[in-house]
């Protein structure tokens, strides 16, 4: 079954900054719900990919490839294929996606096209539950993408108010110091980098069957009540 989809979603950095962000695969893999990266060899990425629908549990392994990366337009394109660990059914798809400036000043809008195409058991999802399983992962994605960044800007400032906080040493104390410094001084300690909490597999479950049946119970309740006056109506005139 083959499939196109069209996503997006913001990032809240500039163009710039949001291009190094997005490259750094093995940085922003926790942030995709159920991915992992195994190996990153020059542009080629072996990875895992965990799906979990109800009863149904899927793990891909495969290879993605970024085939362009232009910096001067902000455009990437990748190709990966991938192979389910205990089944026969395949996955292949080409990604192209684009950063450009978003309408609120210092934020990235990236547009992002994908030509999927799977067999086996995912295909019996639908081509109407694809859409929406990417459009809640995208989602999800960008949600821990955002918590990252802004971790990693408070991480930064902190650390660059410290140092603006830290007192000059007088030339007198630095020479009197002299003697202590064959004393070897204890190590700074160095930020640790946020991380993202990974989800271990991607529940499409309650991606997407919970909403849907949220919607849909309502719609059943205002059916069944007006099936029920329509019958007290009909008894009444009999």
């Amino acid at each position: 079954m083959a499939i196109e989809l069209d996503n997006s979603f913001t990032v809240p950095a500039p163009p710039e900054q949001a291009w190094n962000v997005l490259l750094d695969v093995e940085r922003i893999a926790p942030c995709m719900p159920g991915a992992s990266v195994i190996s990153v060899d020059g542009d080629e990425i072996q990875g895992q990919v965990k799906v979990k629908l109800g009863p149904l549990s899927l793990a891909y392994k495969g290879t993605a490839k970024f085939t362009e990366k232009d910096e001067s337009t902000h455009t990437i394109s990748i190709e990966a294929t991938g192979k389910e660990t205990r089944g026969a059914g395949t996955a292949s798809a080409t990604v192209q996606a684009s950063l450009k400036p978003a309408d609120t000043g210092g934020e990235t809008l990236v547009s992002i096209h994908t030509s999927l195409s799977v067999t086996g058991r995912p295909a019996q999802f639908g081509r109407s539950l694809l859409p929406e399983v990417s459009g809640k992962l995208i989602a999800q994605f960008a949600t821990n993408l955002q918590a990252m960044i802004n971790a990693d800007g408070a991480a930064a400032a902190e650390t660059g108010a410290a140092e603006t906080a830290a007192p000059e040493t007088p030339a007198a104390e630095t020479e009197g110091a002299s003697a202590a410094a064959a004393e070897p001084a204890p190590a700074a300690a160095k930020p640790v980098p946020p991380v993202v909490k990974q989800e271990e597999s991607l529940n499409a479950f309650r991606f997407v069957v919970i909403p849907i049946l949220k919607r849909l119970v309502p719609v059943a309740a205002v059916g069944a009540a007006l099936a029920v006056a329509f019958r007290r109506l009909r008894g009444r005139k009999s």
